[in-house]
């Protein structure tokens, strides 16, 4: 089986590619692997098979040709060059025709027989003269390839409030739905600074904890859940998942923090009539209960609910 390699792509992209010429190569080596549209320069960047498993790289087809010599390092740099002259025309030309696009990169081939300009618009944008005013002045094939807002991120890479590089730039292979629900079920300000990227939509993280947030929430008792104690019933106002704890409010209007370590245990409802049992005093925290003789008499036993 041929060995697989990780390397490093223009921009962040690193992706996976068979050694199936058995090259020797060493971590920071210049390569030529066969690319999307022909072949492109790349850095090799892991090679450990232990770490490269725990990746998971899936079905590699494509290949690594050979190793960089000189007069492809001389030709990466020329072609930089050019996608920086290619890039200030583009945008002239987007400006001049009045199109509603957002130019972000440009990428020339290898060869320099293909340039492609990826580019984000909220709608369908009618570039074709743009196409031919792009190959009367660079005398290539061109090629624009429109992207998403979060793609568009992922190429340019960046840092996010959190003080680290882009999870979708380093690590992150897909993209997935992240919704304002997910904000609202762990009690985030729904404040669009706080909680969106720098691609303007919501952050990937979000997603992150939101399984621990769920079964913190299915363990506390809802709002407008009734609890029975010797105090005499309680009733949940509003609950913290991230700290798991719980506002109740007793029958002459004082507000309580309770912790869901102290609160009787569940399962609980929200019609209320939670006849579970009582706890210890343990400082007034608002959740303690007396003694079994302090229940109402029409409490059930504290295994029991109505």
């Amino acid at each position: 089986m041929s060995e697989i390699v990780q390397v490093s792509l223009r921009g962040t992209r690193r992706e996976f590619f068979l050694n199936s010429r058995n090259l020797w190569l060493r971590l920071r080596d210049r390569v030529v692997v066969q690319g999307e549209h022909g072949e492109s320069l790349a850095t090799v960047i892991l090679r450990d098979p232990t770490l490269i498993q725990l990746k998971r790289p899936g079905n590699v087809t494509r290949e690594i040709i050979r190793k960089a010599e000189e007069e492809d390092l001389d030709q990466e740099d020329r072609n930089i060059a050019l996608e920086s002259e290619a890039f200030d025309f583009c945008r002239q030309r987007i400006e001049l025709r009045e199109l509603k696009m957002d130019l972000s990169e440009v990428e020339v081939a290898l060869r320099r027989n293909r340039i492609t300009f990826y580019f984000t618009a909220e709608q369908r944008v009618d570039f074709r003269e743009l196409v031919k005013d792009l190959a009367s002045r660079l005398q290539a094939r061109i090629e624009l390839r429109q992207i998403g807002v979060r793609d568009q991120a992922r190429r340019l890479d960046g840092c996010g409030p959190c003080g680290r590089a882009f999870c979708c730039s380093t690590w992150l292979k897909d993209f997935h739905p992240v919704t304002l629900k997910m904000a609202r079920e762990q009690q985030l300000a729904l404040n669009p600074g706080k909680i969106s990227g720098a691609c303007g939509r919501l952050m990937c993280c979000l997603a992150y904890e939101l399984s621990q947030y769920r079964d913190s929430a299915e363990r506390l008792p809802p709002v407008g859940a009734t609890l029975r104690t010797g105090q005499g019933p309680m009733t949940v106002l509003r609950t913290e998942v991230y700290q798991e704890a719980v506002w109740i409010r007793d029958d002459e209007g004082g507000e309580h923090r309770v912790a869901l370590a102290d609160l009787p245990p569940g399962p609980y409802h929200k019609c209320g009539d939670c006849n579970c049992g009582k706890k210890p005093k343990d400082g007034g925290n608002g959740a303690s209960s007396g003694n079994g003789d302090d229940l109402p008499p029409d409490d059930l036993p504290p295994d029991a609910m109505q």
